[in-house]
């Protein structure tokens, strides 16, 4: 056991003998935003910065467009992705995932008492609006008849519902319910799985087992000494 340890420990050394390249969108919040200081913060930073103390690396944060994540990691450009990412079994063919660190739903979301968009049928032939790259991009394309309508950031979305130029809005639970507290004039209509196993971390393919295993090994001792509970109360997901 001793010797397995010693191992394992010596393959940990070479995997942080660099400073770690974090890809995130920081359109997100509370998961990832740039606040009034200008500087890249939320619940996934704050997340990589716990880790970064517990595990002992450093790291930088390479801020993209979130569609662009996925190649820039294959490319080497960064080596992890922070950034809220669902993990699905079409992303599991090319990336590997951390354990989920936060369960979320797709929301559908209309201007309040629209009786015209009162389920998913009823969005046939109108315009719906999802943020590009993400699952909830998946289920705005599954709707029949939909008018698919991507954008990079949510908060244009927001505003585009609130000016009627959309029918809905499909967001994650997690930023959507964020919204509604904050916009009185807009409500959930539908919900439904994401058809995800949750946000995790993610790494290229095959190269990065050792680091996940103790990632997954952090997370847990984070719930247990109720640190991650937390970073849940700062950022109001709890």
């Amino acid at each position: 056991m001793k010797k397995f340890l010693a191992l394992f420990a010596a393959a940990s050394i070479s995997l942080f003998a660099t400073e770690l390249k974090i890809g995130t969108a920081a359109n997100y919040p509370p998961f990832e935003y740039i606040d009034e200081q200008n500087k890249i913060t939320g619940f996934d930073i704050d997340l990589v910065d716990e880790l970064s103390r517990r595990l002992d690396f450093k790291f930088k944060i390479v801020n993209m467009s979130f569609d662009g994540l996925i190649p820039a990691l294959k490319a080497g450009k960064i080596d992890v992705i922070a950034s809220a990412m669902s993990a699905t079994d079409d992303r599991r063919k090319s990336i590997d995932f951390t354990n989920s660190y936060y369960i979320t739903e797709n929301i559908y979301i209309r201007k309040a008492n629209n009786a015209e968009v009162k389920d998913k049928e009823s969005l046939n032939g109108k315009r719906v609006g999802v943020q590009q790259g993400t699952v909830q991009e998946l289920a705005a394309n599954a709707i029949a008849g939909a008018k698919v309508v991507l954008a990079e950031d949510t908060a244009p979305l927001v505003m585009g519902l609130k000016a009627g130029k959309f029918a809905a809005l499909i967001f994650d639970s997690s930023i959507g319910y964020g919204y509604l507290k904050k916009n009185p004039d807009l409500e959930e209509f539908y919900k439904e799985s994401d058809g995800s196993e949750g946000f995790s971390m993610a790494f290229d393919k095959g190269k990065n087992t050792e680091l996940i295993a103790k990632i997954n090994a952090a997370f847990e001792e984070m719930k247990k000494d109720g640190s991650y509970d937390k970073l849940l109360e700062k950022y109001d997901l709890k």
